[in-house]
């Protein structure tokens, strides 16, 4: 998302997080810029009866976690390395900084948010209304729509059938009754175990 170099030019460390370390809980004060230069972020709620909601999985090139850094409120969210996870973590006073001094960063960044705000709008619009099936092909369609890639090519969905259990708040069973369904319908294939769409 932000030049490496950016970062490191405004002081960003990079850390190393072991799988299943948490870099922050949900109700933490925001102090920090994070990216991931390499590795994979979970952030997630659990509600009161033990579920997960999966918030978002994050990769090398991606931020997570900024708009408390931006309103001062508490992370609505806990994030977790899902595997070994080289990060970038930037101060917020240096981070409000380098946008301040760097406008077409600041308007790609403010890309960024509007994107992933109209995919929650999506979600939570599919996930009050919709049956499980149709939850399923609006995250794979979106999953298509922000990866790039030729015209008519597939899409390999690299979710597993419990992270798109998480990411659509069903229950994994219902997830793997639901794509069989689809493949069934054509709505979608499954080639070796892969979700393709």
């Amino acid at each position: 998302m932000i030049d490496n170099l950016l970062l490191e030019e405004y002081g960003a460390n990079l850390d190393v997080f072991s799988k299943g370390d948490f870099l922050f809980h949900e109700g933490d004060r925001a102090k920090f810029y994070f990216q991931v230069r390499k590795g994979k972020i979970k952030m997630f709620n659990i509600n009161s009866e033990g579920k997960t909601f999966v918030q978002g999985i994050f990769k090398a090139n991606e931020s997570f976690g900024e708009p408390p850094l931006f309103d001062e409120s508490p992370y609505p969210a806990c994030a977790v390395a899902e595997t070994e996870t080289t990060m970038y973590k930037l101060s917020k006073s240096r981070f409000l900084k380098l946008l301040e001094q760097n406008p077409n960063v600041h308007l790609k960044f403010t890309k960024t948010l509007a994107t992933r705000l109209k995919y929650k709008s999506m979600l939570l619009k599919e996930i009050s209304s919709s049956k499980p099936e149709q939850r399923i092909l609006s995250l794979i369609d979106h999953i298509k729509k922000e990866t790039p890639s030729k015209t008519n090519e597939k899409l390999i969905v690299k979710l597993t059938r419990q992270q798109i259990a998480d990411l659509t708040g069903l229950r994994v069973e219902t997830v793997i009754r639901s794509v069989k369904m689809l493949e069934k319908e054509g709505a979608l294939e499954i080639i070796n175990r892969k979700i393709y769409r």
